[in-house]
């Protein structure tokens, strides 16, 4: 348990363990215009606090972490959970499965700001120390950046043993750094009291409001712990959170409190000036480390959340490589990957500073966090079948704190919100058109549906001519008689003397036991139907699934065995589905998707492809 804590707080919580970087220096910002009195400052104080409370420790770490797909956490996971829970027959369906890819896209939005401000707010620490070195922010930042993304494809095992102890270095300082101010000035202990964020609000009104959006990224980073909860359990993830955590990030937001108190000039950058000039350059040290390792919990994130997505159709196949032979977690998308960078890299040039940065930043965070809130709706009311007010009177709570921070944020849309939201609705699109692009392709192929059993019963009145060997011909879920067996029927007049149609069944849970991954059907004459059963988190390996078949008097010989799969080449028509150039799209994506063959993992040199053309 103390080495998954530790661990859990090496991963888990690196983006909101770095927020007291930027945060209290935005929220004092001069744009925001709130003046920084002692009144000001014990009120945001606050106000970050019982945010951290209800919003993290509340919502998040107490509930949402109950809301698990079996062990597994994130957007993704809750999604297939939401749908599961209402079922395809349900009219919420459709808007949940809709919730879901929104929440998706913008995370994909905030994985892009989230290493652009947590790295280049560290690196600004030697603005403090001497503005000469201004000049070279932007330049070091990339320099970071680019060697980050850079080693990606050699994956964290060899270097993710190191991010606990980091981390806990890290937490220590926040908490020695706020108790040494906190000690100068007890005073800031007043803002425990929630009177102090209440009055805050009510007193500067229309100001309060516009800071909200920069106190909300002390909030950011609350759905990292939840996507990463599948490697360590719920148990150490709250125990890290209230064991290290919170107790580190309040001290450390009490203790720029109080310098703040005693020192008001100092809000131009108040964590670099925590313990005067001699820490300054350590600081910066330790923080750009530790932002660093906070970037990496958010790229291999993407990288989890894309994978989840292709098994659950909502993208098409990638090439998706495995960094570490003892850990299936560990997972490397080249393309996933050099596409956030550039995204990131676009980000620093563009807005040049942590303070640009953050009016991206807190529109995607909060926004996520509504869609968690309602998703989070259907598991407790459909799937666990709490009482409807009490689902309600739940959803209702959070919803109203999500709606008043989002709201806040979304002030920032023109001044840099737009970028996070462009991410995420491109995202968004591709997903839906991928989704429907499948829809349209599958009821193409059902029109033609020739179904199996039919087919064998007339195929064998007058059989054809078999071969030697095995044929394994992929078939969808509720399909007929696969197109690539019609087509070497048609062409080369023979059949295998063992001809087996593969079903490949993506589930909405995370893993599928290796008992129940197999399914074998004789269907006569030597011809079977065999189904393999995958989680979304499943990594696809069929030659090695195949080899429990034996178990079913089924033995496949590799050696004898030919794998046909059909090719789709998807055709564009402006008179039916989806407008043209989402068609366009659609088929762009099928014709660059990776080779079924080798997402596979099946031999290139066992592998047939026959061509088809489907029109949409």
């Amino acid at each position: 348990m103390a080495g998954l804590t530790l661990a859990a707080i090496g991963i888990v919580y690196g983006d909101i363990g770095t927020s007291p970087l930027y945060t209290m220096k935005e929220v004092f910002a001069e744009h925001h215009g709130i003046a920084v009195t002692p009144d000001n400052i014990l009120g945001v104080v606050s106000l970050i606090l019982w945010g951290l409370i209800v919003v993290i420790s509340l919502k998040y770490v107490s509930l949402v972490l109950r809301a698990n797909n079996r062990g597994e956490g994130g957007i993704m996971a809750l999604t297939a959970l939401a749908l599961a829970s209402v079922t395809p027959q349900s009219r919420w369906y459709t808007p949940v499965m809709l919730l879901g890819m929104v929440g998706a896209g913008l995370f994909f939005g905030d994985g892009v700001i989230t290493p652009a401000i947590s790295v280049l707010s560290a690196i600004e620490g030697l603005e403090v120390a001497t503005p000469a070195l201004k000049t070279y922010v932007i330049p070091i930042t990339l320099v970071v950046l680019v060697s980050l993304y850079m080693v990606q494809r050699q994956g964290t095992a060899g270097i993710g043993k190191f991010f606990g102890p980091v981390m806990l270095a890290w937490f220590l300082s926040l908490a020695t750094m706020g108790l040494i101010n906190i000690i100068d000035n007890p005073f800031i202990l007043n803002a425990f009291n929630p009177l102090h964020a209440f009055r805050f609000l009510v007193r500067n009104h229309w100001f309060a409001f516009i800071a909200l959006g920069a106190i909300v990224l002390a909030l950011t980073g609350a759905e990292a712990l939840y996507a990463d909860m599948g490697h360590f359990g719920k148990r150490p993830v709250r125990l890290a959170w209230f064991a290290i955590v919170f107790p580190a990030l309040g001290l450390n937001y009490l203790g720029q409190g109080a310098l703040l108190l005693g020192n008001p000039e100092a809000a131009s950058n108040p964590f670099f000036q925590q313990l005067g000039a001699w820490a300054i350059y350590p600081l910066v040290a330790l923080s750009t480390i530790a932002t660093v390792i906070a970037s990496q919990a958010t790229i291999s994130g993407a990288f989890s959340v894309t994978q989840q997505a292709i098994s659950l159709g909502f993208l098409p196949r990638m090439l998706i490589c495995h960094t570490s032979e003892s850990e299936k977690g560990q997972i490397y998308i080249p393309l996933v990957n050099w596409l956030q960078l550039a995204a990131v890299v676009m980000a620093v040039m563009g807005f040049g500073s942590s303070s640009n940065l953050a009016s991206a930043y807190g529109i995607a965070a909060t926004a996520t966090m509504t869609t968690t809130t309602l998703l989070t709706f259907f598991v407790i009311r459909f799937g666990w079948r709490y009482q409807i007010a009490l689902a309600l009177l739940a959803t209702t709570f959070f919803l109203m704190i999500d709606i008043a921070l989002f709201s806040s944020t979304s002030l920032k849309i023109v001044s840099g919100g737009w970028f996070t939201l462009a991410i995420s609705a491109v995202m968004v699109t591709i997903m839906l058109t991928w989704r429907k692009g499948r829809e349209l392709v599958f009821l193409n192929i059902q029109r033609h549906l020739i179904p199996v059993q039919d087919f064998f019963q007339s195929l064998f009145v007058s059989p054809p001519h078999r071969v030697e060997g095995t044929a394994i011909f992929f078939r969808a879920e509720g399909d007929g008689v696969p197109h690539a067996l019609l087509h070497n029927l048609l062409h080369n007049k023979v059949l295998h003397e063992r001809v087996i149609l593969l079903t490949v069944v993506a589930t909405d849970i995370p893993h599928i036991a290796e008992p129940e991954r197999i399914k074998v059907n004789s269907l006569g004459q030597e011809c079977y139907q065999v189904s393999v059963h995958y989680g979304f988190k499943d990594e696809r390996d069929i030659p090695l699934a195949l080899h429990r078949c034996a178990e079913f008097g089924l033995d496949i010989d590799p050696m004898t065995t030919s794998f046909f799969i059909a090719r789709q080449t998807v055709i564009a028509s402006p008179n039916v589905g989806m407008a043209l150039w989402r068609e366009r799209l659609y088929a762009a994506m099928a014709r660059n998707a990776r080779d079924a063959a080798d997402y596979f993992r099946i031999p290139p040199n066992r592998v047939i492809e026959l061509g088809t053309q489907i029109e949409i």
